[in-house]
């Protein structure tokens, strides 16, 4: 294949370097500098590995075989982090990261040709590629605690946060992790993403945990090139940017292997140590463009590129080479040669590999349902003496029928108490105790360990739960509002669901979050704190959404959601309804309609509800109200008055909303033969529009109506009344349908 400029230019340095000085092997490369010559000897073969697989793959793409060009030239300084690092420390790395891979990779004793192979597999979209499986190109691998990121806007850095605070929130606790107790986690980025929000959320979280005296071993690197595509970072802005309480700051030249190695060790060691977090900013540079399709001459002068390519790290490192007497630029030059055709006749073979041969394959990571190993582990309680203990002594079993925040609170004390791993955090959910109270004397019963209020922060406190749960921990964060949520939507969209399906289940992030939402709250509201838009979470592949109404259906969804979470790694959303919270009548005033008792662990497993199946109230054969939510009580209310007139009619309580119970559904459907949905999200997006056509494409011919609120946000007070679905909406509905 033919040679661009990188490749000419470089060949062209390396042949006109002289040596100098020479230096033994395991002498430093030059003065003031800890890097030896057999180690700087060490490191040019994966920076110059990391070079020629970028090569490969613009080669690839010409090809019509390859599907990924952005690639690493202008990084390869990220060598030295690797190195300074130790195979078990985890990473979740930028994806100009080919240099950190390839020298993690032999530093767990695997043959430098497996590094690249990884990488070239990945490029080709094979099935056999180690990590993803041919699902996307990413730098990953459970042997090498590479967790595989996707980012390409620092989404990661608020996981990668939760993954330092987990390590050391687990040696606290005395649980095992995947890591060894004295752990850094590392995470790697551009300039240009430094700007996005999720990156300042990383670096405040962190400086906020380490300002109050936690502990936060991160070592944030920041790889700055000056330029994010085509738009260029202001000098001097990233170290202006980065300058937080309790984040220690080191700068380095990446294009220089000696500097970034000692800058390395020395950030590393600090985070090591002092168990605190550092930013290490590597100034690089980046070679052949953004990616293959990127034409840098449109937006960069002829000398600005000069410019880059004087710099070339590549060349650097080979000038240290040269110049100690560690190698000679003839040997060099071989070397690369050499190595070029090994990756390219390389990446041949990785293009003759098998790719992923249907949807069934690509599907497979997403949402692997172990629905009887859930319902073993659901049930499973705590030891008697425990939950005593727990409970004061006062069961709650042996109590009143209680409410349903009371039914959500009983059962977070009951699987605290069986899962020693489990956490719950976010703002006021401590001594509090949650703006509803759902976690009134959590905190004083399991410690400040176990249940502890964040800053406000959504993505912040996603990001805790993300890392918690990669870490082996059983995070159940609360956001406060469901508005709130949609402020972090893509810590649980692009991070958290996304992990399994990239790892092939090699990496999980099990995490139930906890969301107090909907609408009809009396008295208080307005947008915020009566939201009902739920369409952006129920199209993410492979999240459940749990939505109970009642009680006692509420304890059994979410010990389901948690034994889904411990034993497959589930991504659960447990929307919480606040206007039903403590609703105590279902008809009259005192009636108690609304309470259940709180069913005692020896009847858990008869109670068990598996994830997907609905709830059927009545046996009528005229009308079929599918609902959920606040929905039910009303579809109750209604389907009483209706039945007292002479119509028969069944009310289904959907209780989840990803994945459907379409079997439920379609039984209680094909029993009546008509069907009215009393959604109380709105008409466009809504829940309701998945029902209908879910109906139809299971061949449902009878009649569909719906009910839904309005495309409006829900305004304060009494006038939210005029856009959410109302009791009479439904009965006027249901008439109309049964007539």
């Amino acid at each position: 294949m033919a040679r661009d400029t990188v490749e000419t230019q470089f060949i062209q340095a390396v042949e006109a370097l002289s040596a100098g000085v020479t230096r033994g092997a395991r002498e430093p490369v030059r003065e003031g500098t800890t890097l030896t010559g057999e180690e700087a000897r060490r490191l040019f073969q994966f920076q110059l590995g990391s070079r020629l697989l970028d090569v490969a793959a613009r080669w690839l793409r010409e090809q019509n075989e390859g599907f990924y060009t952005i690639g690493s030239s202008g990084h390869e300084g990220n060598a030295a982090v690797a190195a300074a690092l130790r195979v078990n420390d985890p990473a979740l790395l930028h994806y100009r990261s080919g240099a950190f891979y390839l020298t993690r990779s032999a530093m767990a004793d695997r043959l430098p040709e497996q590094g690249l192979r990884d990488v070239l597999l990945g490029l080709v979209a094979s099935s056999k590629e180690p990590i993803s499986g041919g699902r996307h190109k990413v730098f990953g691998h459970p042997d090498l605690a590479v967790i595989p990121q996707t980012s390409t806007i620092a989404s990661h850095l608020p996981r990668a946060v939760g993954v330092a605070f987990a390590i050391e929130r687990a040696r606290a606790l005395g649980l095992q992790s995947p890591w060894p107790a004295d752990a850094v986690a590392v995470c790697s980025f551009g300039d240009a993403s430094l700007n996005h929000a999720s990156a300042q959320t990383g670096l405040n979280t962190a400086s906020y945990a380490t300002y109050q005296g936690q502990a936060v071993p991160i070592l944030f690197v920041c790889e700055d090139n000056g330029i994010g595509i085509s738009v260029k970072t202001p000098k001097g802005w990233v170290e202006a940017a980065t300058q937080r309480p309790g984040i220690t700051y080191i700068q380095a030249d990446g294009c220089d292997l000696a500097a970034a190695h000692d800058a390395a060790r020395r950030a590393v060691q600090h985070v090591r140590e002092q168990r605190a977090p550092v930013f290490l900013h590597l100034s690089t540079v980046r070679l052949m463009g953004h990616a293959g399709s990127d034409v840098e001459s449109a937006y960069r002068t002829a000398r600005e590129i000069r410019s880059d390519l004087e710099r070339d790290p590549l060349v650097a490192t080979a000038r240290l080479l040269v110049e100690s007497g560690q190698a000679s630029a003839d040997e060099l030059v071989k070397m690369y040669e050499s190595e070029r055709e090994l990756v390219l006749r390389m990446a041949l073979e990785a293009a003759r590999s098998p790719r992923l041969g249907s949807a069934r394959e690509v599907m497979e990571p997403l949402a692997p349902r172990k629905a009887d190993l859930i319902a073993k582990i659901a049930p499973v309680s705590a030891e008697p003496a425990a939950r005593e203990r727990t409970f004061g002594g006062v069961l709650p079993e042996h109590g009143k029928s209680v409410t349903l925040a009371q039914a959500i609170n009983h059962t977070l004390a009951d699987t605290l108490t069986v899962y020693p791993g489990m956490m719950i955090f976010g703002e006021d959910v401590a001594k509090k105790g949650g703006v509803y109270g759902i976690t009134r004397g959590l905190q004083k019963r399991f410690g400040p360990g176990r249940v502890f209020d964040t800053h406000l922060d959504e993505q912040a406190i996603l990001g805790l739960g993300l890392g918690a749960g990669v870490a082996g921990l059983l995070p159940v964060p609360e956001i406060q509002y469901l508005a709130y949520l949609h402020n972090a939507l893509d810590q649980i969209r692009g991070e958290a669901a996304t992990l399994s399906f990239f790892s092939r289940g090699a990496y999980v992030n099990p995490m139930v979050v906890r969301v107090a939402g909907l609408a009809y709250q009396k008295g208080f509201g307005g947008h915020f704190h009566n939201d009902n838009a739920i369409g952006a979470l129920r199209d993410i592949p492979g999240l459940v959404v749990a939505a109970p109404a009642r009680p006692d259906d509420a304890a059994a969804m979410l010990r389901t959601c948690l034994a889904a979470a411990r034993t497959e790694g589930s991504v659960c959303v447990f929307l919480e309804p606040i206007a039903l919270y403590h609703t105590r009548d279902l008809f009259d005033e005192g009636d108690g309609g609304w309470l259940a008792p709180y069913v005692p662990p020896n009847r858990w497993a008869e109670t068990h509800v598996p994830i997907g199946r609905a709830r059927s109230y009545g046996d009528g054969r005229d009308l079929t109200i599918v609902t959920y939510g606040n929905g039910l009580r009303m579809s109750l209310r209604a389907a009483v008055r209706l039945t007292q007139e002479g119509y028969s009619c069944r009310v289904l309580d959907l209780r989840w909303l990803a994945p459907l119970p379409v079997e439920d559904l379609m039984r209680s459907a094909e029993l009546t033969g008509k069907v009215l949905i009393a959604d109380e999200t709105r008409r466009s997006g809504g829940v309701a529009e998945g029902i209908v056509a879910e109906m139809l494409d299971a061949g449902f011919t009878g009649a569909i109506a719906r009910v839904t609120s309005s495309d409006s946000f829900i305004p304060l007070g009494d006038a939210a009344n005029h856009v959410l679905l109302s009791e009479e909406e439904i009965e006027r509905a249901a008439r109309k349908l049964l007539t």
